[in-house]
């Protein structure tokens, strides 16, 4: 039976009605602070309180229910006598329902400027409290944290005159997933405000469901994709889809490979991605001359393909990008008349992304899941120091080149390892992605740029472990070769160049992508 409900929420969304549904159902309703007030305004019995404490709210509300007559009408266990009859001595009556969601502290910390102070304010004691306690002995108190679950208490109490141990039980369950999500979020932002950049030595995340998927990477295969609980204005997550059906699994993924590329360039840029590896990468003065290149870098591999820009789509682009089938564009916007050209094709997806170039937070994290564990890295937020930048050949690349190999070199980053881009005017002409050998990863980029390669620039993800990868750059035409060194064979590849008169730079700087 429930006789006496506690009341307290900050989200006070379905509150009124609900709390007058138990008022009719003979529920005596204790509440507190701005609660208190909404419901006897509302012309709701409510008791205060500091009626059943005897102890005033004070410290500007930070201490109101944290008091034995709240947590011994909650924790005490109706088939227990000794608790019972010790509630009853010391003039504590049963608490049979607890209403409560806790202090904003999301909502606080995603506005802008928002102060540490104004942030520690917003971390709720009480209520985790009384909800915990409520949950603790949920086989006779029954806890609701989500306003969602208001009707289904309600239909329950109104066909039995009691809420199931069942469902007691799962109400109980989402406290704790609750109180968990919200201490876990209170860790995360404070972090964030030391400069200690170690690990910590126990790890907690958490995210919130952004929709349940079709299917996983493959039909047979459960899925659900979460999101990220704080600011998360670069990232995938905060897409607006204007057009098509709902993305899948493997689109998220893609297009997620696509945004990390893209946020590599400042320029008008175009990335096309198949199977999270790039297959066509264009930059140029226009949108559209920068998907033009992205096109005809690999015409077949783009087909039904990803496709992130960062500027804004307009006509030109969409009629050319109409011409085949994608499965996404992703951009800062698209105009009206680039929206009704792109919206003929029904299964198209279509996602607004305003702050698409926006660089990830320096102390984004980058997580792969293992069996029975995770590794946790820093993300990869750098290509190469300039001041470590060596030139080892006795040719020395021009200044097109090395413009060039710094293109290269931000789109091979982005590639499966073990990874070659050969490209020329900022425009991919082959990709070798994915290799157990780094001659076969070359072999692949340059059978595909063919005779394009003569003139281009070669990028290595990881050292040349042996020359033959510029023996197959000289005898495809590629001038000028960009890698990490540090192989202890480094000086033969060395001398290959200087033997096919090819410029080769070191950077210093790997990059692995497994």
């Amino acid at each position: 039976m429930v006789k006496r409900a506690l009341i307290s929420v900050s989200n006070k969304e379905g509150i009124v009605k609900f709390a007058k549904e138990l008022s009719s159902l003979g529920v005596e309703i204790i509440s507190t602070g701005g609660t208190y007030e909404l419901l006897a305004k509302n012309g709701i019995k409510v008791t205060g309180i500091s009626e059943i404490t005897g102890f005033p709210e004070c410290l500007a509300g930070r201490v109101k229910t944290l008091h034995p007559k709240v947590h011994g009408g909650l924790l005490a266990v109706r088939s227990n006598p000794d608790h019972m009859k010790q509630i009853r001595d010391l003039g504590i009556k049963p608490i049979d329902m607890v209403v409560v969601n806790l202090y904003p502290f999301k909502q606080t910390i995603q506005k802008e400027n928002v102060t540490l102070e104004e942030a520690i304010e917003n971390i709720d004691i009480g209520g985790p409290t009384m909800i915990r306690s409520a949950a603790k002995n949920y086989q006779d108190v029954v806890v609701i944290v989500d306003p969602q679950d208001y009707d289904m208490v309600l239909n329950e109490l109104k066909e039995n005159n009691n809420v199931s141990l069942k469902t007691k039980f799962r109400l109980s369950l989402k406290v704790f997933e609750h109180t968990s999500h919200y201490d876990a979020l209170i860790q995360q932002y404070l972090r964030t405000q030391i400069s200690d950049d170690s690990f910590q030595s126990t790890l907690t995340l958490t995210y919130e469901k952004a929709q349940d998927m079709r299917y996983g990477e493959n039909p047979h295969q459960k899925a659900v994709f979460y999101r990220e609980a704080g600011n998360c204005k670069a990232f995938l997550t905060e897409a607006e889809q204007l057009h098509g059906k709902e993305l899948s699994f493997n689109n998220i993924n893609d297009t997620n490979g696509a945004l990390d590329l893209l946020k590599e360039f400042d320029e008008p840029t175009v990335v096309a991605v198949k199977h999270a590896n790039p297959c066509g990468v264009g930059s140029g003065d226009t949108i559209y001359e920068a998907y033009m290149k992205a096109y005809e870098a690999d015409t077949v591999s783009i087909f039904g393909g990803i496709v992130a820009a960062n500027r804004v789509i307009d006509a030109k682009t969409a009629e050319e990008m109409n011409k085949i089938f994608l499965e996404i564009v992703v951009a800062p916007s698209f105009t009206k008349e680039a929206l009704e050209i792109l919206g003929i094709k029904k299964n198209i997806r279509l996602l607004k992304l305003t702050d698409i170039s926006r660089k990830y937070p320096k102390n984004a994290i980058d997580i792969k899941k293992v069996g029975g564990g995770l590794l946790v890295q820093e993300i990869n937020n750098s290509l190469y120091n300039d001041d470590d930048l060596v030139v080892v050949t006795k040719k020395q690349p021009t200044a097109e080149e090395l413009e060039t190999m710094k293109f290269a070199m931000k789109v091979v980053k982005h590639t499966k390892s073990n990874a070659i881009v050969v490209a020329k005017s900022k425009q991919t002409i082959g990709i070798g992605p994915g290799q157990p050998n780094r001659i076969t990863a070359a072999m692949l980029a340059i059978e595909h740029g063919g005779e394009k390669c003569r003139g281009a620039v070669m990028a290595s993800d990881a050292f040349f472990p042996f020359s033959d990868c510029v023996e197959a750059a000289a005898k495809a035409g590629i001038t000028a070769i960009i890698q990490p060194g540090g192989s202890i064979r480094d000086q033969e590849s060395i001398d290959a160049c200087d033997k096919y008169g090819i410029a080769m730079v070191f950077t210093g700087m790997r990059h692995f992508k497994h």
